[in-house]
């Protein structure tokens, strides 16, 4: 029923001979997917399961995790450059430039629950929606984080390095055999990473409602349950939409995602300036209780 389908496929990825391309600069063209799944791994350690099973537990765990991700433009790089092809280095570029846009939309999405939480630490942002999911608060913000994740990812409807329409399947059309395998292994463990990045800060991470006080290994499950079902959002966006022009791609990171969210943070703080006496006299601590001024910011 072709359950061994995948097996055998990467069976062959393994033992198949490798080719090399002619006057390509080596050591870069071989080095480069590895930069890339190198990188994806790392990630995983700023991942927190629960607040007892977080690796890399830091106030400032977050401004790590941007630096190190940032880095999965030189693996893209390398690879086009070094390939010695003009469709791998077209690739590339486009790789570099939506990477490197949408960073700047991905922080600004963000701002605002840094500002609510008082800490760029990861623990403790999901700490806080113990009872209030930010799904539920920043409806908006959670939307346009989640396509800002399909971008970072290359994953459809931004495939745009990979659009094998225009390109030849972009930067790693000059690999194959494991070094093309090895891409699609980083690729798919960004988009785990990713995913679970959505539901640190949107959907709770481990808490669940008002399930309080159980094991560890019970809120761990919770966390993976929702990870693998943001994964499938992504799966499922691959089969619905059809791909972006580059163009139309620039637009909606620089015109559309990028103004909304900055003017959004601006917005946000200025209330918070405006109703600071206000919310003084009713004796609410903006940082420390935020929803409630959530909740007014709503009413709003």
């Amino acid at each position: 029923m072709g359950i061994l389908q995948p097996i055998s496929d990467g069976f062959k990825a393994v033992v198949k001979e490798q080719i090399k391309p002619l006057r390509n600069f080596f050591y870069y063209f071989l080095l480069s997917p590895f930069i890339c799944f190198l990188i994806s791994l790392m990630l995983l350690n700023f991942i927190s399961f629960h607040y007892t099973r977080s690796y890399f537990d830091d106030y400032l765990n977050f401004i790590f995790f941007i630096g190190l991700s940032s880095f999965n433009v030189f693996g893209i790089i390398f690879a086009g450059w070094s390939s010695n092809s003009k469709y791998g280095l077209l690739g590339s570029l486009r790789g570099a430039a939506q990477i490197l846009s949408f960073e700047m939309c991905f922080i600004t999405i963000l701002l605002p629950i840094f500002l609510l939480s008082s800490s760029f630490n990861i623990v403790d942002i999901v700490l806080l929606q113990k009872f209030y999911w930010n799904s539920f608060l920043f409806l908006a913000s959670s939307i346009y984080f989640f396509i800002i994740l399909l971008a970072e990812t290359n994953r459809v409807p931004f495939d745009l390095p990979e659009a094998e329409a225009e390109l030849v399947a972009g930067y790693n059309v000059e690999y194959s055999a494991i070094n093309f395998a090895i891409f699609f292994l980083a690729e798919y463990t960004n988009m785990l990473v990713n995913s679970a990045l959505f539901v640190l800060f949107f959907f709770g991470g481990w808490n669940f409602f008002f399930l309080n006080n159980l094991n560890y290994i019970v809120y761990i499950f919770f966390f993976n349950v929702k990870v693998v079902f943001v994964s499938c959002i992504f799966i499922i966006v691959r089969a619905l939409l059809p791909r972006y022009r580059f163009d139309q791609l620039m637009n909606l990171c620089w015109k559309k995602i990028l103004p909304v969210s900055g003017s959004y943070f601006l917005f946000f703080v200025f209330l918070i300036y405006l109703f600071h006496g206000f919310l003084y006299n009713l004796q609410i601590d903006i940082l420390g209780n935020p929803y409630q001024f959530i909740y007014l910011f709503n009413l709003l």
